[in-house]
């Protein structure tokens, strides 16, 4: 969705204001001096740094803003928040964090999650490179005195992110689209106790749908500083299971079969390549369908090379499938033979017809010859 083409009104809402943590603080000593009084102001801004998917699919979005009104739950600042409704059957969603945080994490002020890939911190920094990752400090002074320095890098446009190439992995695990199920309203409490007497007028959700019970326990600090989150785990065990290529079960086989291949590439490159994992018994190319059998002496090579260069295999500087092979037909268990004494159908002799056991009990002997 294009923010400039939708059409926003935003509110100023007339609430509280949350008292500065500036000049000083009260202390078992008294009141003293602990840091500058300009590193506690309250951040100002115009509209928030949200996600198309927090946004809503409605592009006439009526917003309320409240200027210093709400705490930010990282570095626990006041600073401008905003609530507003992304649908029509959605609920009202409100930012959490402040301006400095989400842009020093790249994240969205709502869910938290990046705002270029849609995915949680904990997996997005788990393939980024370290000068990338930024860790907060613990103490208030320090996470005032570092906040001031994040609003300088973010006027000269210096932060960490988005510095480095993207990440294939990354990539692979995008979530581009916007998923607006997600802004769904809340389970009715009352609902579920069987006690709810307002019917299609109750705001909240009249039915249930069966979840994974370990992501009902959310932390919004360990999702903005990307340690233990179990939305975060949980791609990372299906994303773990997707990229694995499973064995077959007959352990016999110890080729794998590599396709999409340039026209160019030659036994040489392969063996480059799957020589590293073990010792190659034989390659065979099949120009005509670029692809191209490679045989281990052993089982452990083959599972080696299958685990390392699975979804990651690239030859001549292009990108290729790799898949185990099949057993083949020579090696195949060949039909028994019958038993001794087992009746068969009579070899004829030298010009002589084939005769067939006849089924019909009418017919002498049971031997007609067939008729041509």
């Amino acid at each position: 969705m294009d923010f400039h083409s939708a059409c926003v009104s935003v509110e100023h809402s007339t609430r509280f204001t949350v008292p500065l943590r500036g000049s000083s603080e009260m202390t078992e000593k008294g009141f003293r001096i602990v840091t500058d009084k300009n590193l506690g102001q309250a951040e100002a801004s115009e509209f928030p740094v949200v996600c198309e998917s927090c946004l809503g699919d409605n592009p006439y979005v009526r917003m309320m803003k409240g200027e210093a009104d709400k705490e930010c739950e990282v570095c626990q600042r006041p600073f401008t928040s905003f609530r507003w409704k992304p649908g029509a059957k959605a609920r009202y969603k409100k930012t959490i964090v402040c301006q400095t945080c989400a842009k020093l994490k790249n994240v969205c002020q709502v869910c938290l999650f990046d705002l270029e890939y849609g995915l949680p911190v904990q997996v997005r920094d788990k393939f980024l490179e370290d000068q990338q990752k930024v860790e907060l400090p613990d103490s208030g002074v320090n996470r005032d005195y570092f906040a001031s320095q994040m609003d300088r890098m973010t006027e000269q446009d210096a932060l960490p992110y988005g510095k480095a190439p993207p990440h294939p992995a990354l990539q692979r695990l995008a979530r581009l689209e916007p998923y607006y199920k997600r802004n769904r309203a809340r389970v009715c409490s009352f609902w579920l106790k069987g006690e709810c007497n307002r019917g299609d007028e109750c705001p909240y959700r009249h039915s249930q749908e069966e979840g994974d019970p370990e992501l009902q326990h959310q932390n919004i600090k360990d999702r903005y500083l990307g340690e233990n989150d179990p939305v975060a785990r949980k791609i990372l065990r299906n994303a773990a299971e997707f990229n694995t290529l499973t064995p077959p079960d007959d352990g016999r086989i110890t080729t794998l079969f590599v396709a999409g291949l340039d026209a160019s590439v030659t036994e040489s490159d392969i063996r480059d390549v799957f020589y590293p994992f073990g010792e190659i018994r034989s390659i065979k190319m099949v120009p005509r369908q670029q692809a191209a059998f490679v045989t281990y002496t052993t089982r452990k090579a083959a599972e080696d090379a299958a685990e390392k260069l699975f979804k990651s295999l690239t030859i001549g500087g292009r990108r290729a499938k790799l898949m185990w092979g099949r057993q083949s037909s020579s090696d195949a268990t060949a039909p028994a033979a019958p038993p001794a004494g087992y009746p068969s159908i009579p070899q004829p002799g030298i010009g002589q017809r084939l005769y067939y056991p006849s089924a019909d009990p009418a017919t002498y002997g049971g031997n007609a010859p067939i008729q041509r």
